[in-house]
């Protein structure tokens, strides 16, 4: 199954973020590795919020993701919420 985790960053994250960003990216690459996190990426234009595709048995990795991410530890990160993904071309079925 596939769960899209949806950030929504505080009004000045672009100036907040570059402090965390290392730790961030190091979190998702691991996420990554692991076969769990797909994809994932800020939004532009404007920078308010970000996507993160995962493939799990459960949305439990998502939300666990979401709540041990520095980005939302450290409050740049004002909401989030894991929606449950229905894909119909491309992906693994």
């Amino acid at each position: 199954m596939y769960f899209a985790l949806f950030y929504d960053t505080v009004s000045d994250y672009l100036e907040r973020r570059q402090v965390h960003r290392a730790a961030h990216l190091a979190y998702a690459e691991r996420a990554h590795q692991a076969g769990q996190l797909v994809l994932a990426g800020a939004f532009a234009n404007p920078a308010d919020g970000a996507l993160f595709v995962f493939r799990a048995e459960s949305k439990s990795v998502a939300e666990e993701f979401a709540k041990n991410d520095p980005y939302v530890l450290n409050g740049l990160i004002k909401a989030w919420r894991v929606r449950d993904w229905t894909v119909v071309i491309g992906g693994e079925k």
